[in-house]
């Protein structure tokens, strides 16, 4: 070898020059520069003699040690973080107040109080605020991972705020149904602490969001407002071409993997493979973008991507019968949707058993959860809207256009609009008619940023639209033969179950010792990436030390660099090549799916050729069909009585319905009529909109025309009619429907119309009949 040669490979053979402060080419003759006199000794400068190469060189070189020493503080955090018996990410002070250790059955979950930060205070006689985090991988406090958030916005708005976490690891014989019926013990205590309050929001991110919605099927009377944000429960559902994940279950056989795995860990679940699951939707993002984007702009990137990466990293573990119970009933099983899921004590989790408004935020951007699955219950559990409206259900959704479903939980572009609106309106929303609507949020103009009430004021303006289960559809919804490949999985994977259980299962757990299990724990490739760039790691020895002389030396390369733009274009063709595989990945697995299941052959054998229904509605129960008998008799009783509150709620909501919306102002100018001219309580005050909504559904005609009954007072009268119009008008204009309708009032009370606002006859805000008599054979 020439002594050039050997000149040349020196620097890179020493075993000390990656940790230092001068990179290896520095010292190559031609490629390196003389040191100058402004940069530390020894670090070569990058001026003319250098060129484009040099800068670009000396750019990447102290880019690759900071991202290096970036990754090792992200695996020394992870290594923190998971030592710890119950960590979070929680950005908020807490203070525990009850564990769900000391209960009969126990669980791993425990209720915080959240400490305000100073300067915000809060009154406990306002709604509380609960927020429970999704168990699905990672550890607990996404939803008060930033400011902005579901947390950091009730706090804003003056609302006690409640957390339910969990710990690392699970309770000895721990299941799924003991967590969701040891936490009505958590409300029980919430609504003791605050007598005084309407009941809580609820808020449940994923894995949360049908968790909670199940412990408010036990004990609706303990709950408000319910927001489930990106959290499935029609598993099956989706579209072609979209959504591979739903299709994982089939792949594999069905659940006995699942199975397998919980026994060779010694009955636990590595909460890992299911984050591998999440990333693997991704490959792109996952493998290279993620990791790209913090080297390529490590100094702005590298805090965001640490405070993200702390959760990200922070992995739990599960009973391995907690996720067999979740695997076997919900996403294979899908019967929760289906009322087929059943409590310890026998009661059936039917969710239309929750009385209070169910709020469902979620995205067309979410992979993991998408609308197909997170509204698709809808279409489970209803014929159409007027059956929601029978059951007296309130249904909400708000659809964000592009965020992904992390985004969801910690985006702060998510927190400080969805999240602001959910908080700022849950009592809007709880007041609400019964039926299906869409929130819709839009930038306030000035005028109504300044109209706002006392409080924080809100850069946006909501209204709430009808919506019919079309609109549902319209999202995406299986055929009858998708839903019968979906049946199919679902009887393999029992098959398949019973089958290991009785031949494979036992030798297993004879092989699974607490040293394999543990090995297979720490081999976790997820788990790897972490540990391997750990100061545990000696190959990291120095790394620390080399980014401190670094980031004093450090010189980037200007953006115009041809190397750097090459670099860019480099990496974009690896994402391209990623996101191509990805895309003839999910391809082929939507397509190997359903010519393995949708063989009509296979589902012979199953027994799914005997035009038996996979999917129908569930039943009403006799009992459900008299009670719902006889509140209709009783609310047709009721058309001439309730004087003056009865009147002004009917005549309200008679105006308001001719645009089939529900504006932010017009509520809140309603409730505070309540507030000025009657004595009604927040929740009388909701059971009689309840009602006049119902009496107007039943008999539109006979309860308008009632409404003159009500009120005799001719002064009374006249208040009644100015302040519907007041209500109708409170964002600032009639349509020509409302107008219609106020005029209509007037001549009934024999007052003098009130004066008009300005007429506006908008597209969105044509007349249509927004109350309708309730019929079977209506087609929404």
């Amino acid at each position: 070898m020439s002594s050039e040669s050997t000149a040349f490979l020196l620097p890179f053979l020493d075993p000390h020059a990656w940790g230092a402060a001068v990179p290896p080419w520095a010292k190559v003759p031609g490629i390196g520069t003389a040191p100058a006199s402004s940069t530390p000794a020894g670090w070569p400068a990058t001026g003319a003699a250098g060129g484009p190469l040099g800068e670009y060189l000396l750019d990447s070189w102290q880019r690759s040690i900071l991202f290096l020493d970036i990754l090792r503080q992200r695996s020394n955090a992870q290594a923190e973080m998971t030592s710890r018996p119950q960590a979070t990410v929680l950005s908020f002070g807490h203070d525990v107040l009850m564990s769900g250790r000391a209960l009969p059955r126990p669980i791993n979950y425990s209720l915080s109080r959240i400490v305000p930060p100073p300067g915000l205070e809060v009154d406990p006689r306002k709604r509380p605020v609960v927020v429970v985090d999704p168990r699905a991988g990672q550890g607990p406090g996404i939803g008060g991972f930033k400011a902005e958030s579901e947390i950091g916005e009730a706090l804003r708005n003056g609302h006690p705020v409640y957390f339910i976490g969990f710990a690392a690891m699970p309770e000895p014989e721990q299941t799924f149904l003991d967590v969701v019926e040891g936490q009505v013990a958590f409300f029980e205590r919430i609504a003791e602490l605050h007598p005084d309050a309407p009941p809580p929001f609820a808020i449940g991110n994923c894995q949360a969001g049908y968790q909670t919605l199940m412990v408010a099927m036990l004990r609706p009377d303990l709950f408000g407002p319910c927001m489930v944000a990106g959290s499935p429960m029609s598993y099956w559902q989706g579209e072609r071409g979209k959504n591979p994940m739903r299709y994982s279950g089939g792949l594999l056989g069905g659940s006995w993997l699942t199975a397998m795995v919980s026994d060779l860990g010694k009955g636990k679940f590595d909460g890992t493979w299911l984050i591998l699951n999440f990333d693997n939707l991704n490959p792109a993002n996952w493998l290279w973008g993620k990791q790209y984007d913090v080297y390529a702009a490590v100094e702005s990137e590298g805090q965001r991507y640490l405070e993200f990466e702390k959760w990200w990293g922070d992995f739990i573990t599960l009973n391995g019968a907690e996720i067999q119970f979740l695997v076997d009933e919900f996403f294979i099983g899908d019967k929760l949707a289906r009322n087929e899921v059943r409590s310890t004590d026998g009661r059936i989790f039917d969710l239309r058993n929750i009385s209070s408004p169910v709020i469902v935020f979620t995205s067309l951007g979410d992979n993991i959860s998408p609308p197909p699955q997170t509204l698709g219950w809808i279409l489970d559990l209803y014929r159409d809207v007027d059956d929601i409206r029978a059951e007296g259900r309130t249904i909400v959704y708000c659809m964000n256009q592009k965020v992904g479903h992390l985004a969801i939980f910690v985006s702060a572009k998510v927190g400080a609009k969805e999240d602001e609106e959910m908080v700022r309106l849950m009592d809007v929303i709880d007041c609400l008619p019964p039926g299906l609507y869409e929130l819709i949020i839009e930038p306030a103009t000035e005028a109504e940023t300044q109209a706002a009430d006392a409080g924080p004021k809100s850069p946006w303006h909501s209204r709430f639209e009808a919506r019919s289960l079309d609109d549902i559809r319209a999202y995406g919804r299986n055929s009858v033969e998708d839903d019968r490949a979906f049946a199919a999985v679902r009887r393999l994977s029992e098959i398949n179950h019973s089958l290991y259980r009785t031949f494979l299962q036992p030798t297993v757990r004879a092989l699974a010792t607490p040293q394999f299990a543990e090995f297979l724990f720490r081999a976790n490739p997820l788990r790897a990436s972490y540990t391997l760039f750990a100061d545990t790691n000696p190959v990291m020895k120095g790394v620390a030390k080399a980014a401190e002389e670094v980031a004093k030396a450090r010189k980037s390369a200007p953006a115009d660099n041809p190397f750097l733009v090459a670099e860019k274009f480099a990496s974009d063709q690896i994402s391209a090549a990623l996101d191509a595989f990805r895309e003839a990945r999910d391809q082929w697995v939507e397509k190997t799916f359903f010519a393995i299941y949708g063989a009509p052959a296979l589902q012979g054998l199953l027994g799914l050729n005997l035009d038996e229904k996979v999917r129908q509605l569930p039943a009403n129960s006799p009992q459900k069909e008299a009670f719902r008998a006889g509140k209709i008799a009783e609310f047709r009783a009721r058309l001439g009585e309730g004087g003056f509150s009865a009147a002004l709620v009917r005549a309200a909501l008679y105006v308001i319905s001719a645009v089939r919306t529900m504006d932010e102002n017009a509520a809140r100018s309603l409730n505070e009529a309540r507030q000025r001219l009657t004595q009604l309580s927040l929740e009388e005050f909701k059971a009689l909109v309840r009602e006049q909504f119902y009496i107007l559904l039943l008999e539109r005609e006979a309860a308008v025309e009632a409404i003159a009954d009500l009120v005799t007072d001719p002064a009374q009268r006249q208040e009644l009619a100015d302040t519907v119009a007041s209500i109708a008008a409170a964002d600032g204009s009639y349509t020509l429907a409302e107008r219609q309708r106020v005029e209509r009032l007037a001549a009934l009370l024999s007052v003098a119309v009130p004066k008009a606002p300005v007429l506006v006859l908008a597209a969105d805000k044509s007349a249509s009949d927004g109350i309708r008599q309730m019929a079977p054979a209506n087609t929404n």
